[in-house]
Formats: structure tokens, sequence, C-alpha cells
């Protein structure tokens, strides 16, 4: 490969070392030196954890794991919104040598079956009902046979892997395990049991799944290892200069990178405190959690910025604590930023860029980086990181020219699971992740994504696969054919459009195709706008050409 004069290539120098350790060793490090400190704080449970009390925690419910039946290996799912038993959970699998499966609260049907499915389950954690989620009977729907099931011994040829459902609550459920009885004291052979596997852990090893559309298909499960999560974690601390004085408020969802490894992961190798505002995001609990925790930093979306600056409650609440924090996960406007530094009071927050299968962050701004340098770039690269920009060809693009973006170092995923063909289509062999979107490096290697190589959209954080609803309205029987864009929105940064072909002598309305999608998939990826056309601008090969099709919706729809 020929590479030009001056070519958009950098690399993350530092002085710190990476830190080969698992998850359950950066916990223990963290509990050798806070271990009286506060780990965690679940603001709508009334839980406070110490680090030593976060210890005791983990050790018996990873006791409990292996004492139901579950192997260092296998897969354990969790299917819950933010609480202290995903963080205790994450970190008892770590201990237990299991591999957590992250999932998304807002799934239904067709998308837990595929997860579970997918990535093979042997356990699933659950609670048993959210924001008008009703998972149990979800789950009921898919394995009838669970209510005469014995608990850990469920059989299902519709997900054969599984075997035991664990349930967060009080109340008895038939083939449930309740997760307080995951909770008692291990015995003196269980904790010696523990103690030989953790000689035995391998930072290197696989710990976690996260599913992620990705730019096209169906979700894919990117496989992280210890050792990528725990240096993101720590790395992304570092950049916001934390240290075990710093309070964080994590109101963004567990189940995603932003939650679990800017938050818990950047908080706990800084022997930092952890605050869950809540069970899922709502401005006047985050607000009071800054204020009555008196919080150091605050993460979120820039909608989730937006609804706290607007929100009436903010004009009274005390954030005169905050210092730092990460605003990430769609593009940033510069008067919501300036917002944030005055208002707020958060002079520090940074910017990052990344995406699942690189752990998360690739890029972030420094906490003294000029305000236009935090609104107009993603920042500089992070350490022991290599960030390349490639033409369609493959060559190295010179700076301040548009290219692919490509991360290689420890961060990048291990692959997704069990589907080589779709990893080979996005790891080289070099080692190179390429990422899907367009962007610009400058002299002093800041960091601009100027777009997106294929047509995924971002909805308020969500990376949402167009192919992935496409494919789902194809089952519809009046649909003949259909394209999915994104749309401009001030809201949620995009919106999801779905245009339509109808069969001959068929009728929809916009209205049934919602209909059709609630309840199946989820809520995010449900379009808002539904336009009917006669024909798409396709291409002389017959591709539609959505880049068209985009621009006539935003003029139809008045977002251009």
């Amino acid at each position: 490969m020929s590479v030009r004069a001056d070519p958009s290539f950098v690399c993350g120098g530092t002085d710190a070392p990476l830190h080969y350790l698992t998850l359950d060793g950066a916990l223990r490090a963290a509990v050798a030196a806070q271990g009286a400190r506060t780990a965690l704080i679940s603001r709508h449970q009334g839980v406070r954890l110490s680090y030593a009390q976060l210890d005791a925690a983990v050790d018996a419910v990873a006791a409990g794991l292996l004492r139901h039946g579950l192997q260092p290996g296998d897969r354990l799912g969790i299917w819950s919104p933010n609480n202290v038993e995903w963080v205790v959970t994450m970190f008892a699998a770590a201990r237990a040598g299991l591999i957590l499966v992250n999932l998304n609260p807002a799934y239904r049907i067709t998308e837990i079956e595929g997860a579970l499915r997918q990535s093979g389950c042997r356990a699933l954690l659950i609670v048993p009902a959210f924001r008008g989620s009703d998972y149990v009977a979800i789950l009921r729907t898919l394995l009838p046979q669970v209510d005469g099931a014995a608990v850990g011994a469920l059989h299902s040829e519709r997900l054969p892997e599984l075997r035991l459902l664990i349930q967060i609550g009080e109340h008895e459920l038939p083939g449930y395990l309740r997760y307080a009885e995951l909770t008692r004291a291990p015995s003196a052979a269980e904790s010696a049991a523990l103690a030989e596997m953790r000689r035995t852990l391998d930072p290197d090893a696989p710990f976690n799944i996260q599913f992620t559309s990705g730019t096209t298909g169906t979700p894919k499960g990117a496989t992280l290892s210890h050792f990528s999560l725990v240096n993101n974690g720590y790395f992304v601390g570092e950049r916001m200069r934390f240290t075990a004085d710093d309070v964080v408020c994590i109101p963004v969802p567990l189940f995603h990178c932003f939650g679990m490894v800017l938050g818990v992961l950047a908080a706990v190798t800084h022997g930092a405190t952890s605050v869950l505002s809540g069970d899922y995001f709502e401005p006047g609990s985050v607000l009071a959690a800054v204020a009555t925790e008196r919080c150091t930093a605050l993460y979120g979306v820039p909608t989730m910025f937006i609804a706290l600056l607007e929100d009436t409650r903010f004009p009274a609440t005390d954030v005169s604590s905050l210092r730092t924090g990460i605003m990430a996960g769609a593009p940033c406007p510069v008067a919501v930023m300036r917002r944030v530094v005055d208002e707020l009071h958060m002079p520090e927050v940074t910017i990052c860029y990344g995406m699942t299968e690189t752990s998360p962050v690739s890029f972030q701004s420094f906490t003294d980086d000029p305000l236009e340098q935090r609104v107009g770039s993603v920042g500089r690269v992070h350490p022991h990181l290599q960030v390349k920009l490639v033409d369609h060809e493959g060559v190295v693009v010179p700076r301040g020219t548009p290219g692919e973006l490509c991360t290689r170092g420890y961060s990048v995923m291990r692959g997704y699971w069990g589907d080589a063909e779709r990893t080979g289509a996005v790891l080289d062999a070099a080692g190179w992740m390429h990422t899907g979107d367009l962007a610009e490096l400058d002299a002093q290697g800041y960091c601009r994504i100027v777009g997106r190589v294929k047509d995924m959209i971002i909805r308020g954080g969500e990376n949402i696969s167009p192919r992935e609803i496409e494919e789902y309205l194809y089952g519809h029987p009046a649909v003949l054919d259909v394209a999915v864009v994104g749309i401009p929105d001030e809201r949620f940064g995009e919106e999801v459009c779905a245009c339509i072909l109808l069969r001959a002598g068929a009728s929809a309305t916009a209205g049934e195709i919602r209909d059709f999608c609630r309840g199946q998939i989820a809520h995010y990826k449900v379009p808002r706008h539904v336009r009917f056309l006669r024909e798409f601008p396709l291409t002389v090969t017959g591709k539609v050409q959505k880049y068209l099709l985009r621009e006539q919706m935003r003029r139809e729809l008045g977002s251009a």
C-alpha cells in the first residue's frame, strides 16, 4: 500500500502504561486502595455501597452463579435498565469467568430471540417489566414451557442453549430463580473456588458481547475483552483527570458502552464514585442527583443536556459541584456546548468518538482544549491507539482530506461473536477496524467526523441500521419495497423515515405501518415518518439512490 506525504495517521503517545487486568482485577485494585470510600450509589433504589461492600456483593453473586450450574466461558445475558444489580452482576460475571451479554431494554420479541440465539446465552437475568415492556410475557411467548420448568432446567428447541432464568424482584415466578437467592454469602469452599479461579482468569479472554447494528444488517455481537474494556475505561477517566474524589453521574444506559465503560469502569479504575440517577434518564432525577450527591462529572448525549437545561427545575438546582463529563453519541451544537459549559458549570466537559467495536473510545478532547476544538472536532487520539484515514482504494489520504476512519490497537474487538464473515468485512488482516465513518485530521491531530460511508442512522445516540428496519417492514402484506433513511431532527439528531412502495391494489396508512412495528422492534426504530411513493430514485443497476431519497424527504418534510 502506498502512503502519501503528510499522511492522515496518528498514534496516541503516553507515559501511562496499559494495565494487564481483568474487570475483577480492576475492582480488586480499587477495593485495596479505596475500600471504605463509596463505590456505587443507586438513587432510585436507595442503595449506597462502599468498595468493600460492592466487593462482598460481587463475591456472593459470583459464587451463586457458579452454584447454579454456570461454568467459565458460559454466556450470561442481562436484560434490565440501570440498577445496582446490573453493576454487581457485571463484576460477578467477570469474577466467575463468564461472558456478559448486554441486552437493550427496548428489545422486543424478534430482537431478544435473535440476540439470545446468536450469543448462545446459558442464563438470562431480567427485571419482570420496565416502562411498558413485560419481559416475563415476552419470554413466555418465546418459551411457553418456562412455567413448568424446574429452576435451571429449562429446555427449548427455540433457544436450545438457555437453561437458567433469573429475575430481579420479590415475587416468585414459575421457572425463575430469584436474584436474592444469589446474594447469600459464599461458603468457605465457594470462596476457595473463586480464589482459585482468580488465578486463572485471563485479561485477553472475551468478557462482553454487545449488540450493534453497525452500518448495515441485523445486529452483530461485538466481542470485547477484559483488557480492552478496562484500559478504555481507564484512559477515558484519565482524559477527564479523574481521581478518587470524583463523583460521576451516569444517566446513560449501562447496556451501552457509554454507561458501562465510560461510566462505571472509568470511575472504578480511579477509585471514584458511580451514581445511578434513575433506572432511565429523567431530567428531574438527574438534577437531584447532581445537587444532592455533589457530582463532579455528568454524562449524556446532546438531547439529554438540552432536556436538563430546559427543565423548569434547573434554575433552582445547585450544579456548582460539576467540573467535567462527556457529551457523545451525536454531533454537539455549539450553542448547546456553550450552555453546558456556562450554565451547567462544566468548563472541562469533553467530547468522545468511538464505536462499540472499539470498546468504544478512539478520540476524546482534553479538558483544557479550546471550546471551538471541543465543538468542531472529536478531540485527539487516545493513548496506545493508532488511527488512519483511507480512500476507497485503501490508500492513506493527506491531512485535511476526508477518508474512512480505521482504528488499530488494544481496544479493537475480538470479532463478531460466531460470525467470521461479517468480522472479516470490517476487521482486516493487519488488525485495522474499518469504522464506516468519514473523517478529517488536521495538522494538530484533531479529528472531525464529516459523514458516514454507509447509511446508518444515529437517533439520540442509538445506532440504527436502516436495513434491519427494512427487512422487518418487508413482512407487511401491503409493502412491495421499502427504503429507510435518516431525516435531521432538532431533538434526536436524526429520525427514522420509511419510504414505501405498496403492492398493486394494496393500501396502508402511516399509522398502520407504525402499529405493525410497535411491540416487535425497539421503540426508537419505529419510523416517525412514513411516506408512500410511486417509485424510488435508482441507479442504472437498479439500486436505490438513498442520498437522493434522503434529500427528497428532507425537502418534503421541511427539514432541509
